[in-house]
């Protein structure tokens, strides 16, 4: 491709709102525009980014054994209704009338598209497993779109259904998308790590999440340095906390503590270590029909991991409790404890089972009770609560954990018959009963890739594209168009590169050189050729973008190293 022929309009000036590199590098380089808040137009350089990292990812998924479908953008509320989603998705799910009043959604996922699919035409067990996938336009009225393409409203992502007789067949399915996955991103240049992750919106279990580690990302990964243990940190686990420190003596008593509200007044007051304390955490949790007071108890050294807490009370969202509501719940903050606690719903983290010798709130103002053992609870009370931190002991191995940044990039779920059951959806099994289906669901951000790209590899000039998914492999920079040599070197040069599959941009724009190498450096394709003054000693320049390397060649071997870089 002649640059000059090309539509790649790169500016100086970043967006205002941009705070990420990708952001400001795809909007100056021209790979995107804003159209609107959280919405973008691809440009060229855009669209083929975008296309590159769909055959790579259709090349995987059919050879997965996937069928490849498009379902509506738009879909028809009557589905999401029966699913049960319409009404508690949340104002994420843009839903709409049409002239005729029906109601309709722009789907941000498509699980009751591909149950409808399926419904009533896959009857068989023996017609299974089947799973389909489409790479498509989503919509999603994110609450504050930002970072450009990284969490706009609308992105491109490959979304893939599966359908199974029993759960055995689904783990199955579930492994071989993991290994489809990691091809792809493999393919892509990445480095990721698939991680343990909660379900979300989606439902389900066994969902794992796929990690591109950056500097900038949204999310916190836990790892362990000596095993391959991977998890977000909203379900992170660990090995139980342990301390040597002495433990306190009492038989159960309640004891008189004025103004001892947190958990570092209670620990001073009887000269213990917080490992021995239990700290309540109220919070206020938000269901479809009604809110209520709810009290998570951990340990006093812990925090609260909010996601876990959500989880564990089964709640649309939890926000802090005021002391108004508080007091109307008949709780006393800063006094609160399990021990006799039944005025609300509470939860009590699974570490904290069968612990001994305990300090914790008296539920009663200026009191708290000292040598409780935490044994004669329902087991339904105890869950996963605690936030995991770096330095903390593997689950798996007992190595130390640490916490890095990491980017979603795809993500797949084991749903088992949540979406069939609802929408009535079955097949009958060896024995002629009907059965709802067993599904999967596989997702990957297409769009979002190209940003996080960028975000795993820039620098401050611009883009750093691996040659696995740079746009192109290389650029031909004429430095001078009136130096006829030079612009017939470049030019032969580049139809050499083009005959032998080396995808190159030439850049024979009647510019400024420095024009020219501050475009290079901000598109950041992996290698640039500098046509010169040096030509006339049979001498180019050769420049590795990865940290701008220039190095010297002979122009009579130009060709042979760009294939020996690229191919």
């Amino acid at each position: 491709m002649r640059f000059s022929k090309f539509y790649a309009p790169t500016t100086k000036e970043a967006p205002k709102d941009a705070t990420l590199p990708s952001h400001i590098f795809l909007v100056r380089g021209g790979f995107v525009e804003q159209n609107g808040s959280g919405l973008y137009n691809f440009l060229p350089l855009g669209k083929i980014m975008l296309e590159k990292i769909k055959s790579v990812v259709k090349e995987e998924m059919d050879k997965s054994g996937a069928l490849q479908v498009d379902f509506s953008v738009v879909t028809s509320s009557e589905l999401w209704k029966q699913s049960g989603r319409f009404d508690v998705f949340g104002k994420e799910l843009l839903r709409f009338k049409d002239r005729k009043e029906n109601d309709f959604v722009i789907s941000p996922t498509n699980e009751e598209s591909a149950v409808c699919m399926v419904r009533g035409k896959v009857t068989s067990y023996k017609q299974l497993p089947l799973n389909i996938y489409q790479i498509n336009t989503k919509f999603r009225d994110e609450a504050r779109p930002r970072f450009g393409i990284l969490r706009g409203r609308e992105f491109v992502m490959k979304d893939a259904y599966s359908f199974h007789s029993n759960t055995d067949d689904l783990k199955r399915e579930f492994d071989l998308m993991e290994q489809t996955y990691s091809a792809i991103f493999t393919k892509l240049g990445l480095n990721f790590r698939a991680v343990q992750a909660d379900s979300g919106a989606i439902g389900g279990s066994g969902s794992k999440e796929f990690m591109v580690l950056t500097q900038n990302g949204e999310d916190d990964i836990v790892y362990c340095e000596h095993c391959d243990y991977a998890a977000n940190i909203e379900v992170a686990t660990r090995a139980a906390k342990t301390t040597d420190k002495p433990q306190p003596e009492a038989d159960a008593s309640k004891f008189f503590t004025p103004d001892t509200k947190t958990i570092k007044d209670v620990a001073e007051f009887f000269k213990i270590d917080e490992y021995y304390t239990i700290k309540a955490v109220i919070k206020k949790a938000i269901f479809e029909k009604e809110s209520k007071i709810v009290v998570f108890f951990i340990r006093g050294n812990d925090e609260l991991q909010e996601t876990k807490a959500q989880n564990a009370a089964k709640a649309l969202e939890l926000t802090d409790a005021t002391e108004e509501e508080i007091s109307q719940a008949g709780l006393i903050a800063g006094f609160c404890g399990p021990v006799g606690l039944n005025k609300v719903e509470f939860f009590i983290d699974n570490e904290l089972k069968d612990s001994k010798q305990m300090i914790c709130g008296a539920n009663e103002k200026d009191y708290h009770f000292v040598g409780v053992n935490i044994t004669n609870f329902n087991e339904d009370r105890f869950k996963d609560l605690s936030q995991v931190n770096e330095g903390d002991r593997c689950p798996k191995c007992g190595g130390k954990l640490k916490i890095s940044k990491g980017i979603e990039v795809g993500h797949i779920f084991q749903l088992g018959d949540k979406y069939s059951s609802a929408m009535n959806a079955t097949f009958l099994d060896e024995n002629g009963k009907a059965r709802p289906f067993i599904m999967g669901c596989y997702g990957i951000g297409v769009s979002r890739l190209i940003a996080v790209m960028v975000e795993a590899s820039h620098d401050d000039k611009g883009c750093i594209w691996k040659k696995e998914c740079a746009p192109f492999d290389g650029m031909i920079v004429i430095s001078n168009l009136k130096d006829e040599n030079c612009v017939n070197y470049a030019t032969k040069l580049y139809e050499q590169a083009k005959n032998i599959g080396i995808n190159v941009m030439l850049d024979d724009r009647n510019e400024r050189f420095g024009v020219k190498m501050n475009d290079y450096e901000l598109l950041g394709f992996p290698y640039a050729i500098i046509v010169g003054k040096s030509l006339a000693d049979d001498e180019v320049e050769l420049i590795q973008r990865d940290g701008l390397i220039k190095t010297k060649i002979k122009a009579s071997q130009a060709l042979d190293e760009l294939k020996n870089r690229l191919c």
